[in-house]
């Protein structure tokens, strides 16, 4: 027997559902069927009991068998346990089971501990099983103390049943609903390497799967922007790529490490140099903070415009119940998607003259049940990382964005929230989406209830960074994280974008505390991981556009506003009350600003003194990008000083 290629399934159903009639025909194939009783034997006086349990009997074949577990409910795991891989099992029901369970006289008795011992024994087993089990949890709250122990240990059991069981199906009305897939689904791909030439995805066994000690980093691509707003269909913006130098940082990670501040005094010099400047109104508002982070992170109060953009696209599969409802092979298919250089990513990395690189990270395997990575693994994700950030460094970045599309991977760094600040499980969940759009509440509750396993299981683990990244963060947020410290290492300011950067965010923190100071946090997105992440490492998002447009491109979209600031900051004179220039003529130039004359090139174009502009033709100044001048703004030499002074006498008012 089998459902669609799955061999052990879960029947749920209310009362007179008909959940028991479609549990038997999905069984009604097999040539032998043992069926499991699992109720106790029927009180003489109840009669409409004895009357069920006859039509049950009636019901079955006359090939089948029956075997009883109601002396002992833990037997009901040996019998699973013990069936061949030839053998039929019939199991009605759960209901009945943890009746006897929690029965005065099998007491005390651990019933968590029983449970387990069932969903690993469904697990492990080679038969083909099907299991009864009755739906309480939509009915109201019972009222009495021995009702509401039955309802939470039978709801425990159809959890853990459920997650291990290859399929579920709940039956409203005689009509079954699928809660898990119907269908096998093929192998989570989660290649350790660049896709090879020849267009296959190079997937290597979960077990395999290592990060690359020394050997060569990923691909840098470098996309470009099409000529036309309007393209052929199928056109890409990609350029042939280049290997990257292999760079061995030959340090240990651990707590405690020493790494670089941002500048404290550049950021409030930049703030009151804006003070000074000819802008209207309130001026830049809220994204004065851009202007104060580049400053601190520059070195200078007069930041330029990040122009070395770099991407980091983190590519790794969780497996378990945090991929609950995610689409099969669709991350697979976006870094797929990224590395041909097609998709929103690369459009906008294009956009923004920005490189894009795709990382592989280490595969994670199921939180509830065990770890997601070894400690070994750990250790190379997160050197990993930091010889991307260092690379990076070497190459002339200067601003990281940071971005991943992995299963799970919401649902992961939610765990990994929950375990370092204290949040619970529900309320950093972000909703889950089918790929049409519509909201699945049934995964949402499968992802909160593996988040709250995966805690249970971990509460007497230590909470050290490199445990959490072990025991639930996986290979995504542990590469990220090392990003996050090699860029700190070499003053290299990061864009964060979504849960992952925000949970690498958090290990980090207890690593090296510096490493905060350096992210930039541009938009929450509406995710409520991202908005307690950001309110615990004291990140404020810059806009509130609620983009989700996937890790790395909200930021890449919001990407040339903060140029855009970021050069308006830099270019404008100061204001006539703070010693700027006034309106006459064309005096309105900042000395150290070029304007463009016949025959030159505006980097190279002679300064234009005060008080010339009366005998020249209106020009539209060229607002390059300006050199560190000091705290104060520029000025310009009187109209009555004369000839032109020479550019070197000039200084910073």
């Amino acid at each position: 027997m089998s459902v669609e290629g799955w061999n052990t399934v879960l029947v749920l159903g209310g009362i007179r559902s008909g959940k028991s009639e479609f549990a038997e025909s999905l069984v009604a194939d097999a040539p032998t069927v043992r069926y499991v009783a699992t109720s106790a034997a029927a009180d003489p006086d109840d009669t409409e009991w004895a009357t069920r349990l006859a039509a049950h009997r009636a019901r079955r074949p006359g090939s089948w068998t029956t075997e009883e577990t109601a002396d002992d409910p833990r037997r009901l795991a040996d019998v699973l346990a013990s069936a061949g891989p030839n053998e039929t099992l019939l199991v009605d029901d759960l209901g009945g089971w943890v009746t006897v369970l929690l029965d005065p006289a099998h007491q005390p008795a651990d019933d968590v501990a029983t449970i387990t011992e069932l969903a690993d024994a469904v697990r492990a087993s080679e038969a083909r099983i099907v299991l009864v089990s009755p739906e309480v949890g939509l009915s109201l709250v019972p009222t009495t103390p021995l009702g509401r122990a039955f309802a939470d240990a039978l709801g425990a059991a159809n959890r853990a049943v459920a997650d291990a069981c290859d399929a579920v199906a709940l039956v409203v009305a005689g009509q079954p609903a699928w809660l898990k897939p119907s269908a096998p689904l093929p192998p989570v791909d989660v290649p350790t390497r660049a896709a090879p030439a020849d267009g296959t995805d190079g997937a290597v066994p979960a077990a395999a799967a290592t990060v690359p000690a020394a050997g060569p980093l990923p691909e840098m691509l470098t996309p470009t922007v099409p000529p036309a707003p309007r393209t052929p269909a199928g056109t890409t913006w990609t350029t042939p790529t280049m290997a990257l130098p292999v760079v061995a940082t030959g340090l240990v990670i651990q707590p405690g490490m020493e790494l670089p501040m941002p500048d404290e005094y550049a950021g409030p010099q930049a703030v009151q140099r804006l003070g000074t400047l000819d802008l209207p109104g309130a001026g830049l508002g809220v994204l004065e903070r851009v202007v104060e982070f580049a400053a601190a992170t520059q070195g200078t109060p007069t930041p330029t415009p990040w122009t070395d953009v770099r991407v980091l696209l983190l590519h790794g599969d969780h497996t378990g119940g945090v991929a609950a409802g995610a689409p099969v092979g669709e991350s697979a298919r976006l870094a797929r998607q990224a590395r041909a250089g097609r998709g929103a990513l690369a459009r906008l990395a294009a956009e923004n003259g920005a490189g894009l690189q795709v990382v592989d990270a280490p595969p994670a395997a199921p939180i509830e049940h065990g770890p997601a990575l070894d400690a070994d693994t750990v250790e190379s994700a997160l050197r990993y990382g930091w010889r991307l950030a260092e690379e990076a460094a070497e190459a002339g970045v200067r601003l990281l964005v940071l971005g991943a599309c992995g299963a799970g991977a919401e649902a992961a760094a939610a765990a990994v929230l929950v375990a370092t600040a204290g949040a619970e499980a529900p309320t950093v969940l972000g909703r889950v989406h089918t790929a049409d759009g519509e909201i699945d509440d049934a995964a949402w509750m499968v992802r909160c209830a593996t988040v709250r396993d995966a805690l249970h299981r971990t509460r007497r683990s230590p909470r050290d960074a490199k445990d959490i990244l072990a025991e639930l963060g996986g290979g995504d947020v542990a590469v990220a994280c090392g990003v996050l410290l090699g860029a700190t290492a070499r003053r290299v300011p990061v864009l964060l974008d979504g849960p992952v950067g925000l949970a690498a965010g958090m290990v980090a923190r207890d690593l090296a505390g510096q490493a905060r100071h350096w992210c930039l946090l541009v938009d929450h997105g509406g995710h409520p991981a991202v908005r307690l992440a950001a309110d615990v490492l004291g990140l404020t998002p810059l806009l509130d556009l609620r983009l989700d447009l996937g890790e790395g491109a909200n930021a890449l979209a919001a990407l040339p506003l903060l140029r855009s600031v970021l050069a308006l900051a830099g270019s404008l004179p100061a204001h006539p009350q703070h010693g700027g220039p006034d309106d006459d003529g064309d005096s309105d130039l900042p000395t150290d600003a070029a304007a463009t004359v016949p025959d030159a090139e505006p980097e190279t174009a002679a300064p234009v003194a005060a008080g010339d502009g009366a005998g020249q033709p209106d020009v539209t100044p060229e607002f390059a990008e300006p050199t560190p001048a000091g705290p104060g703004p520029t000025t310009t030499a009187p109209a009555d000083a004369g000839p032109e002074p020479d550019p070197s006498d000039r200084r910073a008012g």
